[in-house]
Formats: C-alpha cells, sequence, structure tokens
C-alpha cells in the first residue's frame, strides 16, 4: 500500500512539473508571436469624385500625413454617384477598416453608410462636407464666411458698397450639396444687399472646369453683358475664363472664385483673375488624418475642426505664389 502511495506521488509531481512546463511554453509562445504589439490603424477615406484637382490634393495630404504616422489608408472615389459611395463603404466596413473619412456626395443620402459603420463600430469623420446626422467629428471649413469673403470682393470690384452695378453670373457646384449652397448663400447674403447688381445663377456644373465650360458658353450667350463672374470654386472660374477668352470679352468680365488654387493666384498675378479665397487641401487631408488617428486611438476630438481661411487678390497674390503646390497655403 505504501509503495502504490509513493508511486501515485511521484505520478502527480510528475503532472505538476509538466503542467507548469507546458505554461512557462505558452507564455514564450505569446511572445515570440508579437502578442501584445500595436496593430496597424486602418483608414478608410470615402470621397465624392476625383476628377476635381481639389480632392486629389486633399488626398496628396491626407497620404502623406499618412505615411508619416504610420497608419495604412485605404481611398475610394464614388464617381459623384452616392449609391457607388453607400456600396464603397460597406466594402470598407467589410475589409476591416478601424475609423471612416467621409466626404458624402450628398449628405442626406449617405445614411446607409453611417448606420452600417454604427453597426460595425467604426467611428465616422466628415471631412469637407458635413453629414446631416451627428458624427465623432467635422473637419472642413465655414463655407458660408467663404461666400461672404467673394461677394464682398465682388462689390468692391462692381463699384463699392451702396454703388455697386452690374450683372454677375455665378456658376454653382453640385446640386444639393451642403458646401454649394453655403458657398451660395454667403455670396447671396452680401451682394444681394445691392440694388444695382443682378445675379444669374447658373447650372450646376459639379466644381469641374469641362462642365464649367460648357455651362459658361450657354451663359454668354443668353448674358454677354455679364460684368462678373463668381464660380463655387477656382477650377470653374478657369473654365469661364477659356470662354471669356475665346470670345474676346475676357478684359470687361471680373473673375472672382474659391480654392486658391495655385493656377488662379498666378491668372491674378497676369490680371486675368481678381480673387479667389483659401480653401487649402492638403491641411485638410493632413487634418482628417491626424484625427482619425486620435479617434481610433480612442483619444476624444473637437466636434468641428475649422481649417480656416482668407481672401488671396492683388494686394497679397506675392505671398502665396509657390510652384511646387496645386495650392496656396493657410498662412
Amino acid at each position: 500500500m505504501k509503495k502504490n502511495f509513493s508511486f501515485l506521488a511521484i505520478f502527480i509531481s510528475l503532472v505538476l512539473f509538466l503542467a507548469a512546463c507546458g505554461g512557462g511554453s505558452s507564455e514564450s509562445s505569446s511572445e515570440s508571436t508579437g502578442e501584445g504589439e500595436k496593430e496597424k490603424l486602418v483608414i478608410g477615406f470615402s470621397q465624392p469624385t476625383l476628377e476635381s484637382p481639389f480632392y486629389t490634393a486633399l488626398i496628396d495630404g491626407a497620404k502623406a500625413e499618412a505615411e508619416k504616422q504610420g497608419v495604412e489608408l485605404v481611398v475610394v472615389d464614388a464617381q459623384n454617384d452616392i449609391e457607388k459611395q453607400n456600396s464603397d463603404v460597406q466594402s470598407l466596413i467589410t475589409k476591416g477598416i478601424d475609423v471612416l473619412l467621409l466626404n458624402p456626395v450628398n449628405p442626406a443620402a449617405v445614411t446607409p453608410s453611417l448606420k452600417a459603420a454604427e453597426q460595425a463600430n467604426i467611428p465616422v469623420i466628415a471631412v469637407d462636407r458635413n453629414t446631416k446626422e451627428e458624427v465623432a467629428a467635422y473637419i472642413g471649413r465655414d463655407n458660408k464666411e467663404m461666400g461672404k469673403l467673394a461677394g464682398q470682393k465682388a462689390v468692391e470690384l462692381l463699384g463699392g458698397e451702396g454703388k455697386a452695378q452690374g450683372k454677375i453670373i455665378e456658376i454653382q457646384g453640385d446640386a444639393g450639396g451642403t458646401v454649394m449652397q453655403a458657398r451660395h448663400d454667403g455670396f447671396h447674403e452680401i451682394v444681394e444687399k445691392e440694388a444695382g447688381i443682378k445675379i444669374i445663377e447658373g447650372p450646376y456644373s459639379n466644381y469641374i472646369r469641362a462642365e464649367a465650360v460648357s455651362a459658361m458658353q450657354d451663359l454668354m450667350q443668353a448674358h454677354p453683358d455679364v460684368n462678373l463672374v463668381y464660380a463655387h470654386n477656382d477650377d470653374m472660374a478657369l473654365g469661364a475664363i477659356q470662354v471669356l477668352e475665346k470670345s474676346g470679352k475676357l478684359e470687361g468680365v471680373q473673375i472672382v472664385g474659391i480654392d486658391g488654387l495655385m493656377e488662379a493666384v498666378k491668372q491674378i498675378k497676369n490680371g486675368k483673375f481678381k480673387a479667389t479665397v483659401l480653401n487649402d487641401p492638403i491641411s485638410l487631408g493632413t487634418l482628417a488624418v491626424q484625427n482619425a488617428v486620435k479617434v481610433g486611438s480612442g483619444e476624444s476630438v473637437e466636434k468641428y475642426i475649422d481649417g480656416g481661411t482668407g481672401l488671396i487678390d492683388e494686394g497679397n497674390a506675392d505671398q502665396y505664389l509657390d510652384d511646387t503646390k496645386k495650392f496656396a497655403e493657410i498662412k
């Protein structure tokens, strides 16, 4: 009996020893496989279009910052199609993104994307254009203020407050867009105070130069007596310049745009463009990724992050000229 008891004790000791060795082996394996190491953050970025130079520059800024931060950035192009954008976002979620940067084609119709992200517990940051529903943060600029700055310059160019006279053609962005509406409303708020100014609202040209060229050709036939063109972005304004130059009427028409496209700043120096409102996309893309990293790391961020703006005209264009950049930088 004593012999059996001794054998049992030895057997139990051996089992405990092997179990202890196994536990040590498991811990060592965890360390060697890198358990506890931080996985690379994956950020999805859904853009409404990549045809506009503003949006391609915004993505350039975002990519540069993503590389600097050591995170992965996956960009998708909705091609101005809200159904495609909602489908794109679902694909990003399926791929396993950690944070969604969203520039909506249509702020009201992007709800399926927001719901899908919420169900997947993925925080959303709206960039450039805000959404109708609440998100973790909105990074953009006061587009109504931009419209006001453009309006103030237009009034100045047409004779000054209380004296301004003339006809303005307005080349608009995208139908239903919050940026378009804000740039329209801000401009009208200032200019409509002037009884001597008439505004002709042109068709939506989706911020694309080629579409603005087509729109301006039709508008010039109906309104050859135009005194000033206000475009919701510089690319469309430059399209208007093409038409005016071809028709020989550029000299008598003032041009005001928005975005600070370097091509427009150069045209200010050449006298073909009168003013543009700053909307530096590189810094916007940088801010987007910086705050996505914070949100993805569990940090809190401001609900509204303002990228800032300002006016470039003949008086300060020299300060912003830089052949190495597509857009003027915020100073």
